[in-house]
């Protein structure tokens, strides 16, 4: 009887523990792998580049543009405003020629610089231009303008003008600007309204040109002087514009009352 008991240490019953202990710790460093390469790569690379370089880029194009501008306006110089006319004091004044459109004075003067001087100037009673629109028709921004051909012998040709002439001594600017468009071109305005006056050329000529814009226009009978022979033509404003572009209009009362006519009229449409 004593030979069938066994050694407990030999049971079958314990070989299942090992297997066990080798499985557990196969599974622990298989998930621990995956765990560190899914978390770390995606999360560097996208974002901070895109947050630097855009914020950057707006930063510098809306700050540096204004800050130029600025400064440009700033440093450009305000003409001065011309509160009183200063004049020389005349020494001594001789006519040295005179004739039925001017005369010509040699004096002797103080500049009001304090210099002493000796000018031969022409004297003129001044004169009126006058640009007449005809605004009637449907496009009012490109107008016909009345214009006239005549023969200059100063200039020794043909030159397009504007409507002008010389006022008489003591003759209201406004009423001889009428009586010049109806004697040259026999229209009549409706509407009156100055639009610059100027020196065309001041170093020795003392004539004064009063522009006046005239509107509503209407036809009659032109009655010019006799030593007058004016040809009448009505010019599309753009135009007038394309033949001053080209060099074709050489006159100057023309130039600068058209020229100014469009920078106010642009002036006017952009507010």
């Amino acid at each position: 009887m004593a030979k069938k008991k066994k050694d407990p240490a030999k049971s079958p019953k314990l070989k299942p523990v090992a297997p066990k202990k080798v499985k557990v710790a196969k599974k622990k460093s298989k998930a621990a792998k995956p765990k560190k390469a899914q978390i770390k790569k995606p999360k560097v690379v996208k974002a901070a580049k895109l947050k630097t370089s855009k914020t950057a880029k707006a930063r510098k194009t809306k700050t540096a543009k204004p800050k130029k501008t600025k400064a440009n306006k700033r440093k450009s110089p305000a003409l001065p405003v011309v509160t009183t006319v200063e004049t020389a004091q005349v020494l001594s004044s001789e006519c040295v020629f005179e004739g039925p459109l001017f005369r010509v004075l040699r004096d002797e003067l103080i500049e009001p610089g304090g210099k002493e001087s000796s000018r031969d100037i022409i004297r003129h009673n001044g004169s009126v231009v006058i640009l007449a629109i005809d605004n009637a028709g449907k496009n009012k921004k490109d107008p016909w303008i009345v214009v006239e051909r005549q023969y200059r012998h100063a200039a020794n040709q043909f030159l397009w003008e504007l409507p002008a002439g010389k006022l008489e001594a003591g003759e209201d600017p406004l009423a001889g600007a009428k009586r010049e468009l109806e004697e040259e071109t026999g229209y009549q305005a409706k509407k009156w309204k100055p639009l610059v006056e100027y020196y065309a050329s001041p170093g020795f000529l003392g004539e004064s040109m009063k522009v006046y814009l005239a509107e509503g226009l209407v036809a009659g009978n032109a009655h010019p002087e006799d030593d007058e022979e004016i040809e009448i033509r009505l010019v599309k404003l753009s135009e007038l514009l394309k033949m001053i572009q080209k060099g074709a209009i050489l006159d100057g009362k023309t130039l600068t009352s058209v020229l100014l006519f469009t920078r106010l009229g642009a002036g006017r449409r952009r507010k």
